[in-house]
């Protein structure tokens, strides 16, 4: 599993274990943490790297392969595009390359909602035009050409996970999200609620939405965990598919911010600001294709479990595994 230190990663680590099956780590630890990587084995090295990527493959042979490797920050992408291109684009090459080497023919891929830019209608199909507008929505594009090309040419089986916004944490407490610097907006209200940050800025309040705020897609990780073990035995050589994964419903900033005032008990402080670039009033997903292709449902992602999960994480879980790593 390239990338499954980080977030979505280690909770497929843990949700692949709980199907019977050995997830074995391939990541270079740049965003994840090796703390995470607790259901198998943890191989330190770089998806750019064909011969550390080999010796792996060639060690664990891996029945398939789920890429989580990429660098994310949508923010980052604009500023270091090569960079970008070079971890996700060319990382996505180099693993094939190497797949193709060991006879490895199955890979689930973590794409993105990214890559459809601005839509322009609601909700999102997996059939519509897909324009990105930022550099990492097109590196996640990219990575799905470069898959379907090679399912036609080579007869890989492939499927590209299109998440929406990814929120959450394991509900047994074990693993919960840690970026740094952190950019979601859950974490950061409830950073907010913990006085770790003065204040949330809520980036447009005018949109033509039932409270001005943007609406958005939220998605438990949990739930995103278990889209990938299903994916796993749905690749089919020679055939590409891509599916929506969230919730199929939205939930406001001002809604969002509200939940968590209220499953916290806390102040939470927010700053109006203009409205970014690029950002769309709605973005809700259509998962009706994942529910047939992959039997799969959002059995998590009410915007109160994810809140609740995330502020356990965050004020209980967390204290307590770091702890247990330190002695």
């Amino acid at each position: 599993m390239a990338g499954g230190a980080g977030y979505i990663g280690s909770h497929t680590c843990k949700a692949l274990a709980r199907a019977g099956h050995l997830p074995v780590v391939y990541d270079n630890l740049h965003t994840g943490h090796a703390w995470a990587v607790k259901w198998g084995p943890l191989v330190r090295g770089d998806i750019n790297d064909p011969v550390a990527l080999g010796a792996a493959i060639r060690e664990h042979r891996p029945e398939a392969v789920i890429n989580f490797a990429a660098l994310a920050y949508v923010g980052e992408s604009m500023v270091e595009p090569i960079r970008y291109y070079r971890a996700n684009v060319a990382g996505m090459i180099t693993l094939i390359e190497v797949m193709r080497k060991h006879d490895v023919g199955s890979l689930v891929f973590s794409s993105s909602c990214a890559t459809y830019g601005v839509p322009d209608r609601l909700p999102v199909v997996e059939g519509m035009l897909q324009q990105p507008i930022n550099t990492y929505g097109r590196t996640k594009l990219m990575g799905e050409q470069i898959l379907r090309d090679a399912c036609a040419a080579h007869g890989l089986g492939a499927m590209a996970l299109r998440y929406f916004n990814a929120g959450g944490a394991d509900p047994e407490g074990e693993l919960g999200e840690e970026h740094d610097p952190e950019t979601h907006i859950i974490p950061l209200v409830l950073q907010a609620a913990q006085g770790l940050r003065p204040d949330i800025s809520v980036f447009g309040t005018d949109y033509d939405t039932p409270d001005g705020t943007c609406v958005r897609d939220y998605v438990h990780v949990t739930d995103l965990a278990a889209a990938h073990v299903a994916a796993l035995t749905r690749c089919k050589p020679g055939s590409f598919q891509a599916c929506n994964l969230g919730a199929g419903q939205g939930a406001s900033i001002g809604e969002l911010i509200a939940r968590a005032r209220a499953l916290t008990g806390r102040e939470i402080r927010t700053v109006d600001a203009p409205r970014r670039a690029g950002d769309p009033p709605i973005l809700v997903a259509d998962v009706a294709l994942a529910r047939k292709a992959l039997d799969w449902a959002p059995v998590h992602s009410s915007i109160d479990d994810i809140v609740r999960t995330a502020w356990t994480w965050m004020t209980v879980s967390r204290s307590g595994a770091m702890q247990a790593r330190s002695r």
